[in-house]
């Protein structure tokens, strides 16, 4: 290959090798495109050196193949070619299976974006039998919480705390705004490190083809990993049931922004660490059966992070300018947090939080009518479904707070008469339902918990 990144010209995508030293908790997972040069990322797990028996050192090994596995999205995705090749070990059947799904519909934005089809395209090579099941390893109950900045970890956390069930607050990467929302939890934290492979970035500026990847699974992949290092044995999450519904376009289907935080990936990432990375070590969404309206009036409960958290996704960009406040207040993330909050929260409190009053600004109408799927598609953005938006809004119409502010008196006389009124009904929407891998024993408390 010449010095330029030529995507089109790429036949094979390399799964190089993969390593971790214990001694320095450093994981190396290697890619390369053809027999171009080798693009390194690494993965650091504070605590080390780590001491591992045979069993255990066994069930990192194979975490560390699934997270070399699973990162390999972030740059397989450069050309998508045809081949992909596995150097230095082989896969079972199971393995390939779930790696297909992961890919095809963790990239679905980024195909749609790009213009690609995705399916039938991409062929994990199984070479190996398939793997005996996994034995339990006798990992201590405690949880990495993964914590993200916004209001969903934070409910969790406060969750399991009110529960008693010990935890660390966990988070991947260099964000100041997530470590002091960690700090102020007052819990135990871990900082996992995550250095992407520099040439990346530069491919990216010759032409490869870029977008949206499945983070949340290249995290849970992270953090599965750091688990088994530090002999725990929960990764928990905090994604809701509304994350499973995606985009709804016109002449091409569903593509959801957030398929990596949704129930199938949740259960097929989950269900195969247990059958072949360690059998006790459990991974699942303590939000699963709540939608985003539950999640917020969770939150809304106390306001101990009022001044700490964002959701506001032009703070955790890689590259690029962050906003001078926590808040920008016009991206999709900032409406829908506001929208959701408004019907739990006191006015003043919530106008506090974010600055400004953005259901008063007739030059947000255009971002909250794709919330509301109003003559538009729900953004490409971790935002609740539409009917959850429309619900928040006919709530607030309601009320005397709310109901003279610009975008909600808009709602009530040109959308809401379009709408038949039970639809529009809040509280079937805050019900716990649904599929999820929350411990039993656990599940048992902790809905007593939220349904106070």
């Amino acid at each position: 290959m010449s010095d330029q990144f030529q995507r089109d010209a790429v036949r094979a995508f390399r799964f190089v090798r993969c390593g971790l030293n214990a001694a320095t908790g450093v994981a190396e997972l290697v890619y390369a495109f053809d027999d171009g040069p080798e693009l390194i990322e690494t993965v650091t797990v504070p605590g080390a050196p780590f001491a591992l028996d045979a069993a255990r050192g066994e069930a990192v090994e194979r975490a560390l193949r699934l997270l070399h596995l699973i990162a390999g999205v972030s740059y397989y995705k450069a050309a998508v070619p045809d081949e992909i090749r596995i150097d230095s070990y082989a896969i079972d059947a199971d393995t390939a299976a779930l790696l297909e799904l992961v890919y095809v519909n963790g990239l679905g934005e980024f195909a749609y974006r790009n213009g690609l089809n995705l399916h039938g395209k991409i062929r994990f090579p199984v070479q190996a039998p398939a793997d005996p099941a996994a034995p339990s390893l006798g990992l201590r109950e405690h949880a990495l919480v993964a914590i993200g900045g916004g209001k969903d970890s934070l409910v969790s956390i406060e969750a399991l705390r009110a529960l008693g069930v010990e935890q660390t607050v966990t988070w991947i990467g260099g964000s100041q705004l997530i470590a002091a929302c960690a700090q102020r939890t007052g819990l135990p934290t871990l900082n996992l490190g995550r250095a992407l492979a520099p040439q990346l970035f530069e491919y990216n500026r010759q032409g490869a083809y870029n977008g949206h990847i499945p983070v949340t699974v290249v995290n849970s992949a992270i953090m599965a990993l750091a688990a088994l290092l530090r002999g725990v044995d929960q990764v928990v999450f905090s994604n809701e049931r509304s994350a499973s519904y995606g985009s709804v376009i016109e002449g091409t289907g569903e593509v959801n922004h957030q398929w990596s935080k949704g129930w199938d990936c949740e259960r097929a990432f989950g269900d195969y660490l247990q059958k072949h990375v360690a059998a006790d070590l459990r991974y699942y969404s303590l939000l699963r059966p709540l939608s985003e309206l539950a999640v917020a009036r969770q939150f809304a409960r106390g306001d101990r992070y009022d001044a700490h958290f964002s959701s506001c996704n032009r703070n955790f960009h890689i590259l690029g300018e962050r906003p001078a406040s926590r808040w920008c207040g016009v991206c999709p993330k900032c409406h829908f947090v506001f929208l959701a909050l408004a019907p739990f929260m006191t006015k003043p409190r919530l106008v506090s939080i974010f600055g400004r009053n953005l259901l008063d600004d007739p030059a947000q109408t255009d971002g909250f009518d794709a919330l509301l799927e109003y003559r538009n598609h729900k953004p490409f953005e971790c935002v609740g479904e539409g009917r959850e938006s429309r619900a928040a809004m006919a709530a607030l119409a309601e009320r005397a707070e709310w109901r003279e502010d610009a975008l909600v008196e808009r709602f009530a006389r040109e959308i809401r008469p379009q709408l038949a009124g039970e639809e529009l009904r809040i509280e079937p929407l805050l019900a716990l339902e649904g599929e999820h891998r929350v411990p039993a024993a656990l599940w048992e408390r902790l809905r007593a918990y939220f349904a106070v």
